[in-house]
């Protein structure tokens, strides 16, 4: 394009050997919504981070209307006219603080007065809110009394009395209602009028279909094709999306299903899960995919007790559950795997024995002392079953690769002879040697008659270790596949809000 307001060209950005971005390109105009699209790992948050001050890149360039710039903070980007809106809005926000502080905080950093009229900032910020056509927030109020919506707004006003120039919107829409995303859509076509430019990246494509006037999509770190979005339909976007890069080879797996294990009916938690049904049979592997915000996360903690079932019933082997906590479901024979496994999964500064036996402490514990002794041969038994690379039964988990900590999570509750797992993203931040032992064991828990669920964003993995897949949308089943019949361009059409004609 001619003149473009915004060029990133020829960027580049390596971390240790892993190359995140290669020779990238974005091209941003003025008063444009421009969406950037990829699946995971394409290199969209790395070229947003450089954009925004947060890395710096170690090859290319940036222009801001014509003018080469270096970004080496998020105060230099600031300075350029460079904002972020983030679906973590509560990162941004001082919860004690009140709106209109909250929205002139930049401005108040930046000033060299020690006094400041507390009427003029309550007038500037509600001239910014007035700006956008939002007028039913009170700018007196504390911040923590604002809903998730009206977060992401006074951070937009915060922007706009800074000057912004361009705001990156960093999957918007995941918090919100589908009220709440048209109101965010107004603002946006309101801050094209005042000629600010808007980088939109979204995993939902109905909302990139309305909202953006161009799409770049990129893929393994690079530039694939930028659209105009008049000119374009989600097959097509989809198909640069995936490009032949990601093609897994299927694992045949000699199974038989045994009778039905768990048996979900109509679950609801009250916020983003509405209304889900299936079922999981003995030795069957299920997967659960869906997009960033699609609820599979929450799916995982609600069945495993670490969220309130509102309506619906869970029954495990034929016995209704009342799953209270996470110990009722633990008793009932669930096990989770889960995707934080550093905060929720793992002791990382205590040994790979502690971490072993602690879902096991019975196993190792008379009336008052521990059998250190056979807790010292069970998790030996782990390492060795496993292959985890450690030498040493007291190394702390701290020291082992994320692949060898991920074998840990699941090692210690394959030792509890669970009925059902529940692995959630289990695969992230692992090497590809480690997902093929990571899918082995998943195989044999299903080989032993156990029920196992899949939940993940990474299609290609979800198409390669399941029997059946479960396609989640903004909290709900959207379309079931077979094995036989799932593809990749099927599944993302669907996760992203699609349909087949």
């Amino acid at each position: 394009m001619a003149n473009p307001f915004l060029s990133m060209n020829s960027i580049r950005k390596s971390f240790g050997n892993v190359t995140a971005l290669e020779n990238a390109e974005f091209h941003l105009a003025k008063g444009e919504v421009h969406a950037l699209l990829g699946v995971n790992g394409a290199g969209k948050s790395t070229l947003i981070k450089i954009l925004s001050g947060v890395y710096e890149q170690d090859e290319g360039e940036i222009l801001i209307d014509g003018e080469n710039v270096r970004l080496r903070s998020p105060k230099a980007a600031k300075d350029q006219g460079i904002y972020c809106v983030y679906q973590e809005v509560d990162t941004a926000i001082v919860p004690e603080l009140s709106v209109a502080e909250n929205i002139m905080l930049d401005t108040i950093a930046t000033t060299n007065r020690l006094f400041i009229s507390t009427s003029k900032l309550f007038k500037e910020a509600s001239h910014a809110l007035k700006q956008l056509q939002v007028e039913n927030i009170a700018v007196q109020q504390p911040a923590f009394k604002l809903t998730l919506a009206e977060k992401q707004l006074v951070l937009i006003a915060r922007a706009l009395v800074s000057s912004a120039k361009i705001i990156i919107f960093d999957e918007p829409t995941a918090p919100l209602s589908l009220h709440e995303s048209d109101k965010l859509f107004s603002v946006i076509n309101k801050l094209k009028t005042q000629g600010v430019s808007c980088i939109f990246i979204s995993h939902r494509l109905p909302e990139v279909f309305e909202i953006s006037d161009r799409i770049t999509v990129m893929r393994d770190g690079k530039l694939v094709e930028t659209f105009h979005t008049i000119d374009a339909d989600p097959e097509i976007i989809i198909e640069a999306m995936l490009g032949a890069s990601f093609d897994q080879e299927r694992v045949t797996r000699n199974y038989t299903l045994g009778e039905t294990i768990l048996d979900v009916k109509g679950l609801s938690d009250g916020q983003k899960l509405k209304d889900l049904s299936f079922t999981v049979s003995e030795g069957e592997i299920v997967g659960i995919v869906g997009l960033v915000g699609a609820g599979k996360t929450e799916l995982a903690k609600v069945l495993f007790g670490s969220g309130a079932i509102k309506k619906g019933s869970v029954m495990l082997s034929g016995k209704n559950l009342n799953i209270k906590h996470p110990e009722d479901a633990i008793r009932a024979g669930m096990a989770l795997i889960p995707e934080e496994r550093r905060k929720e999964g793992l002791f990382v500064h205590e040994s790979l024995q502690t971490n072993s036996s602690f879902p096991n402490l019975k196993k190792f514990s008379g009336l008052l002392f521990m059998n250190k002794r056979v807790e010292k041969s069970f998790a030996k038994d782990i390492i060795n079953r496993l292959k985890i690379k450690t030498d040493h039964t007291e190394t702390p988990l701290v020291h082992l690769s994320g692949g060898n900590q991920q074998k840990v999570v699941i090692g210690k509750w394959m030792s509890r002879n669970s009925k059902v797992y529940l692995f959630d993203e289990p695969t992230k931040g692992v090497d590809i040697g480690a997902k093929k032992d990571i899918f082995k064991l998943i195989r044999d828990l299903a080989e032993d008659g156990k029920g196992c669920l899949y939940f993940s964003s990474e299609i290609q993995e979800v198409i390669g270790i399941s029997d059946r897949i479960l396609v989640m949308y903004n909290g709900q089943f959207v379309k079931e596949f077979s094995r036989a019949d799932a593809t990749q361009e099927r599944i993302l059409l669907y996760a992203s809000g699609g349909k087949e004609e």
